[in-house]
């Protein structure tokens, strides 16, 4: 729908503008983030395992995973036929690897995305309602944060059992209080503004406050903490199914990195069975921070007054 201006041409409606204001913001931020090598240097490899996660079927044989189906020797060296050796089972740790790496991105995202939701909720409520209300939801934040995370990760993961979402939930119910803390603080600092108090006095109630002002203003610190918390979540998934906690039935980085332990890769010199899925997490991870790290300077004016 357009309007018509003073001087006769049609002008342009509010929805079109809205639009055309997003798509400029869009193409200002996709500038100012090929601004930061590290940054588009960590998307490329985030891109690069992003496709090999997905083209795992056809990449690599599903076959591979099974022991009974299993060609090859015992901790036998890289070759030809096997690029990366062969793990104690005699199965390809190249196989492995590939299909370890969408349990481990699927994981980090799905316990990223749990994280995210809660830190947001209790970080917005926290912040924008004073009283009792938002003095016990800080309370429980801080309490959650003062818990040392891997004895209750463990715990949790023991109790409800050894399955890919448990762990998944596990890690997303244990690394929410540095998200909500960080949207707490933001929210104070949104809430004091002057067109919220004019929202105010005009009849808006809370929910619409919450929803059109507030969440707005904090969504972009939330998009810049997501990538940092998928490589925590990564880190996570990783140390408890290096622990015997993950799934038993799914192939991770962190299984492989327990089944060469167990295996005694390191004494026994198989260095191609512990160090391949080792890289890969700290690559993935590497590749995460710097991401979040551009992205933080993009979404924050702070940052950019600063260079």
């Amino acid at each position: 729908m357009t309007t018509t201006s003073p001087t006769g041409s049609a002008a342009p409606s509010a929805r079109t503008v809205a639009r055309r204001r997003r798509a400029a913001a869009r193409q200002r931020g996709w500038r100012e983030f090929r601004r930061h090598r590290s940054g588009l240097v960590g998307a490329a490899v985030l891109l690069l395992f992003v496709l090999l996660a997905l083209l795992a079927p056809v990449v690599a044989d599903a076959d591979g995973l099974s022991v009974t189906r299993a060609t090859g020797g015992v901790l036998e060296p890289p070759s030809a036929s096997y690029p990366l050796g062969t793990d104690d089972n005699g199965r390809s740790v190249l196989t492995l690897l590939i299909w370890g790496s969408r349990i481990s991105l699927l994981v980090g995202v799905l316990a990223t995305v749990i994280s995210m939701v809660i830190g947001t909720v209790v970080g917005l409520l926290s912040g924008y309602f004073g009283g009792w209300p938002g003095a016990v939801l800080f309370r429980l934040t801080e309490w959650f944060l003062v818990i040392p995370f891997l004895p209750l990760a463990i715990v949790l993961a023991t109790v409800m059992g050894r399955s890919l979402l448990n762990i998944a939930i596990v890690i997303g119910v244990t690394s929410w209080p540095g998200t909500a803390l960080l949207i707490r603080s933001q929210t104070l600092s949104v809430k004091e503004r002057a067109y919220l108090e004019r929202s105010r006095v005009l009849g808006a109630g809370h929910g619409h406050l919450l929803r059109r002002h507030v969440l707005p203003n904090v969504m972009p610190l939330v998009f810049a903490n997501t990538t940092l918390t998928v490589a925590v979540a990564i880190l996570s998934e990783t140390t408890l199914s290096f622990l015997g906690l993950g799934d038993p039935t799914r192939v991770s980085w962190g299984s492989m990195l327990q089944d060469a332990f167990r295996a005694g890769a390191i004494t026994t010199g198989s260095w191609w069975f512990i160090v391949p899925p080792g890289i890969c997490v700290v690559l993935v991870v590497l590749s995460f921070t710097l991401v979040g790290q551009a992205l933080e300077a993009v979404l924050d004016p702070r940052l950019r007054e600063r260079r």
